[in-house]
């Protein structure tokens, strides 16, 4: 018996890959960064708080009207009761001028002719604070005697 030699396999063809469209990965990556900046910046124009002085307030006061904002100038004609905390006074920059009024505790470093950055709105031609900064000097010196020590005492009191 003779043997027939076995049948010539053929190999089969490479296996095709399925090639993926790459159109879902670009909407998926499109729609991220839309909802991303949508996010950031469609709420952007809500939580912006304007810093002012009173002279651009006047020149802008259309576009300002209603908003928070913040208005920086030097502090006038302070009235203060301590029992009702409420605080009336003008707010300037040589130009123009805007009674504030505010209810709240102030600072001690709260006084005439000092540098002030309030907080709040404009109702009507006065401004209603919410949020008193007062600005004072940026320079520390530390007593170097007792008797400067004594007289930086007697200063803040």
């Amino acid at each position: 018996m003779t043997t027939s030699p076995p049948p010539a396999v053929t190999p089969l063809p490479p296996a095709r890959r399925r090639r993926r469209s790459p159109l879902p990965v670009m909407l998926g990556v499109a729609a991220l960064i839309g909802l991303t900046g949508f996010i950031a910046f469609g709420n952007l124009g809500k939580s912006l708080e304007y810093f002012v002085t009173p002279t651009e307030y006047a020149q802008q006061r259309t576009e300002l009207q209603g908003r928070s904002l913040r208005i920086g100038g030097l502090v006038q004609h302070v009235k203060y009761d301590p029992q009702t905390l409420r605080l009336a006074f003008t707010v300037t920059d040589g130009s123009a001028s805007f009674p504030v009024e505010y209810r709240g505790a102030v600072s001690d470093l709260f006084k005439e002719n000092q540098g002030v950055v309030v907080r709040g709105t404009f109702q009507g031609s006065t401004f209603h604070a919410s949020e008193l900064i007062v600005k004072h000097s940026e320079e520390y010196n530390v007593p170097k005697t007792q008797a400067d020590m004594d007289q930086l005492l007697r200063q803040s009191q």
